[in-house]
């Protein structure tokens, strides 16, 4: 555990704030998994913003579903999707209350609580790919649907919540395109990460699916 870092909770003030914001400032912030075998505690070092109904790369592109409602607000809540049919990744909603938008949590570097992330990602080589990239991460965080809309801000037992940390200096920050987003809203230079930090993903372009014949 790190005794320098700022251990004082996120409010809602935080996410509530332009996506654009908010994405490159959770970077360096610690997320608190607790569960009844104890807390989980990650660093994040990857994310990437996604801002509703203006962005093809985003759930709530074509407006609020059963889905993606909790992507509407209020800010400070937890978005949950299951993806290939395997898979679950973790958001924070953010942004004024009934207009969608999130920041998809890519990567981090697991600072307590290791051996329980261990037991999730089994087929981790090292530790620092224990949470390198959105599905391990969730799976690391044992994440599902079960969370989805938890409020991280409030509540005395919350199963999420976010810490101050150590929030990273601006010319430590890098952004590019996001990963695996294609058409209109592949270029959008909306991924963040801490430059040179080994827990972060590679980048990855769209490559579409080939339909069957």
């Amino acid at each position: 555990m790190d005794k320098g870092m700022d251990r004082t909770p996120l409010g809602r003030e935080f996410f509530d704030r332009p996506v654009l914001e908010v994405a490159p400032d959770l970077l360096g912030r610690v997320l608190v998994r607790s569960t009844d075998e104890g807390a989980i505690e990650l660093r994040l070092t990857e994310v990437e913003a996604y801002a509703g109904e203006i962005d093809p790369g985003s759930h709530a592109y074509r407006g609020r579903t059963a889905r993606n409602s909790v992507m509407f607000g209020p800010p400070g809540h937890s978005y949950v999707y299951f993806t290939y049919g395997m898979w679950h990744c973790l958001n924070l909603v953010c942004g004024p209350e009934g207009k969608a938008s999130g920041v998809l949590l890519r990567a981090g570097e697991i600072r307590v609580g290791a051996e329980m992330a261990r037991k999730r990602r089994f087929s981790a080589r090292h530790d620092r790919e224990l949470a390198k990239g959105p599905a391990r991460l969730a799976t690391a965080l044992d994440v599902d649907r079960a969370l989805n809309g938890v409020d991280v801000v409030a509540g005395r037992r919350r199963p999420l919540s976010v810490l101050q940390g150590s929030p990273v200096a601006p010319d430590q920050v890098r952004s590019g395109p996001r990963t695996g987003v294609g058409g209109a809203g592949a270029h959008q230079p909306w991924r963040f990460w801490i430059d040179g930090d080994p827990t972060v993903s590679p980048y990855r372009a769209h490559a579409p699916r080939r339909r069957a014949t």
